[in-house]
């Protein structure tokens, strides 16, 4: 197993515990000679190297099995270290990084030289947000140069939102784990391309479309997968999905009931709080249930926590509650239909490429035998 370093910083305090002081540094030294940490950001855990240095960022590729098509979010400490690495920078991008950054909020703009194409799957943009965790930005500042960090997991996979999950899904092939305890937003930033007019959310996220058109002062439009190369992650058709197939359900409850009939052993995620007092019974039975705030901040702030956890119990399939089809909930929408490999009851679409394929056609096919 990787080296976790324990990394707490207490909310309210201006300076970290000197123990989190020393894993910091000990993290700045690892990135300086080229290798992998994993660090919490307020989103997701990040799997962290430095974006200039090519062949370091080339081993995060190699760490997730991330598909070389599928660009990176640099990280960075401030708006000067992002301009710094943009060829230009628009006004909307500018209007976005004032209101919103630090936060969970990414701009695609066009990049310099400095810039290794590795990091943007050879495109001439490139995506770049300011976190708002503590670690993370003291980590920049250390450091003094910016970071690559997609998702600390193996590609396409759920997102990890603790040091646990992180260490579960890449084991050795990071280096160091700084652990600061579970993530605050729990799914990734929204992502809006500023080089286009208007500008496109690629990837919807915690600033929703109303916050990003009041502080850019104009309407925006939705993006997609459609580009030959694609300008921002998180757009490939299958991501965010557990081992066990996922299916959204407007009866969840019920599909859960005729699923567990079947002989199925059942992970239900609903907000049902009929439901509350088995939240959190792991191994009891067919039915193993995770019940979830229903406000969608609070349901996307422990999507990805309940879905490892049905992970690690064994369940032969998931079913999710359908939520509310409005822009409140875009962002878990987009996650969910993502990770899908079906859907009843409802209208939304499942994505058009995915290798789920197997599983739309045989369901339950068992996932150790493949039979």
């Amino acid at each position: 197993m990787p080296r976790i370093l324990d990394a707490a910083w207490p909310a309210g305090t201006t300076a970290p515990p000197g123990e989190t002081e020393l894993a910091i540094d000990e993290a700045a030294a690892v990135l300086a000679r080229g290798g992998l940490v994993a660090i919490p950001t307020e989103t997701v855990y990040g799997l962290a190297a430095v974006a200039i240095d090519p062949d370091a960022v080339r081993r995060i590729f190699e760490a997730k099995g991330r598909p070389p098509r599928n660009p990176l979010i640099v990280h960075v400490a401030d708006i000067d270290a992002a301009r710094a690495l943009a060829r230009s920078w628009p006004q909307s991008a500018e209007r976005l990084a004032r209101r919103f950054w630090p936060g969970p909020l990414t701009v695609v703009v066009a990049k310099r030289e400095i810039v290794p194409d590795v990091v943007t799957a050879g495109g001439d943009t490139v995506a770049i947000r300011c976190p708002a965790h503590p670690v993370a930005r003291r980590l920049l500042e250390r450091l003094g140069r910016p970071l690559a960090a997609p998702s600390a997991n193996v590609s396409l996979s759920v997102s990890p939102t603790t040091a646990r999950h992180v260490a579960e899904s890449l084991g050795e092939r990071v280096e160091l784990i700084l652990d600061a305890g579970p993530c605050d937003r729990g799914i990734e930033s929204t992502v809006v391309d500023c080089t286009t007019s208007p500008p496109r959310i690629l990837r919807p996220g915690p600033i929703g479309r109303a916050e990003v058109e009041a502080a850019i002062g104009e309407a925006v439009v939705d993006g997609g997968a459609t580009d030959a190369i694609l300008r921002s992650p998180g757009l490939t058709g299958r991501h965010y999905a557990p081992r066990a197939p996922l299916e959204l359900s407007a009866d969840a409850p019920k599909r859960a009931a005729e699923l567990v009939g079947m002989g199925r052993r059942v992970g239900l995620v609903t907000t049902d709080a009929a439901f509350a007092g088995e939240g959190r019974r792991a191994g009891a039975g067919q039915l193993v249930v995770r019940t979830l705030p229903d406000d969608p901040a609070g349901f996307a702030r422990e999507l990805y926590a309940a879905l490892h956890d049905l992970d690690a119990a064994e369940v032969d399939a998931i079913v999710v509650e359908m939520p509310p089809h409005d822009e409140a909930w875009r962002a878990v929408l987009d996650r969910l239909r993502r990770a899908a490999v079906v859907s009843t009851g409802s209208e939304l679409p499942t994505p058009q490429t995915s290798p789920a394929t197997k599983y739309r056609e045989e369901p339950w096919r068992s996932r150790e035998t493949g039979t």
